[in-house]
């Protein structure tokens, strides 16, 4: 992986000095340089920086304000920040210690202190970066259906509460599709479980391809599915989710599911109305939608409070 440093200070010979001590380390690839701590703050928020070597006193901004500058940033408070002083100023180094900073030097410094200290700041980025990424796996895993890579009834119920709380207060529309694969207990009886699994995946595949980037499309249970489309209308997800069945119907396999005709149906409700309050109603509105779809004769959308929507 390539390393970045990013050195702060007023002195270019300073600098200099410090990067030349650096490259012969071959800790880094990149070095950046900045002649103060608002240059440095610029230079940080536009490039990838692992460390940071940053003198406490400059023109213009100096170490501190730099220091407090990184902490308003969340993603910028994991970057280590090394002070370097030319002071023996024990209330100095211990206030920036306090606003943030990792490590700190003392000019003028000895090269294998230098180098020693940077070492170990990069070591715990390192650490901090695969921690990081690990944990971000872990959240998505739990938030993942496994077999379609849609997310998954807990995290669909979490984020319909989210939106719901955000249209009542910008008083937005919320809408929410419901979709059920007609008679899907026949694919499996007829096919085996694993073609089963192989028509879930391709309607997954469809509400992947045709939803918009902050729409949310969940697996809820079985051979059912939940489409959250915040800011849209009953009429406008009545749209998409005509859409979304003609997709599905268009869906075409080989093998011994060459002559599978696959079909869907699906329920939609959206908010305001005078019956959703709370997403338990949103979500049986839907699904009042979605059975009333089923009765008519499947292979059609239904809507909150009405006949079915369209037919075949």
């Amino acid at each position: 992986m390539n390393s970045s440093i990013l050195i702060i200070d007023d002195s270019p010979t300073l600098r200099q000095e410090i990067i030349d001590i650096l490259q012969r380390t071959s800790l880094f690839t990149f070095y950046f340089e900045a002649g103060d701590g608002i240059e440095g703050f610029k230079m940080v928020l536009n490039k990838r920086v692992d460390v940071i070597l940053c003198d406490l006193e400059m023109p213009g901004m100096d170490g501190f304000k730099f220091l407090s500058m990184m902490g308003t940033r969340e993603e910028l408070q994991d970057v280590p920040v090394i002070m370097l002083t030319g002071r023996e100023d024990q209330d100095a180094k211990v206030r920036g210690l306090e606003q943030g900073a990792s490590d700190y030097v003392t000019k003028p410094f000895d090269p294998a202190e230098l180098v020693a200290r940077v070492k170990v700041q990069l070591k715990i980025k390192s650490l901090q970066d695969s921690l990081k990424k690990s944990n971000e796996l872990l959240l998505k895993l739990s938030n993942t259906d496994p077999l379609t890579q849609l997310f998954n009834r807990r995290f669909l119920t979490e984020a319909l509460d989210r939106e719901l709380t955000r249209s009542t207060r910008t008083n937005t529309p919320l809408a929410l599709i419901m979709l059920d694969i007609d008679h899907f207990k026949k694919v499996n009886d007829t096919y085996g479980h694993q073609r089963g699994d192989l028509v879930l995946k391709r309607v997954a595949n469809v509400l992947h391809a045709g939803l918009r980037e902050y729409d949310i499309a969940a697996r809820f249970g079985g051979e059912e599915f939940a489409i959250i489309l915040p800011g849209t209308t009953l009429d406008q997800a009545s749209e998409a989710a005509e859409r979304i069945r003609l997709g599905c119907a268009d869906i075409s396999f080989t093998d011994e599911l060459a002559s599978l005709s696959l079909t869907v149906s699906l329920g939609v409700a959206a908010f305001p109305h005078s019956s959703i309050r709370h997403i338990d109603d949103l979500i049986r509105e839907a699904d009042y939608a979605l059975y009333r779809a089923k009765r008519s004769g499947r292979n059609r959308v239904s809507l909150l409070g009405d006949t079915p929507h369209r037919t075949p």
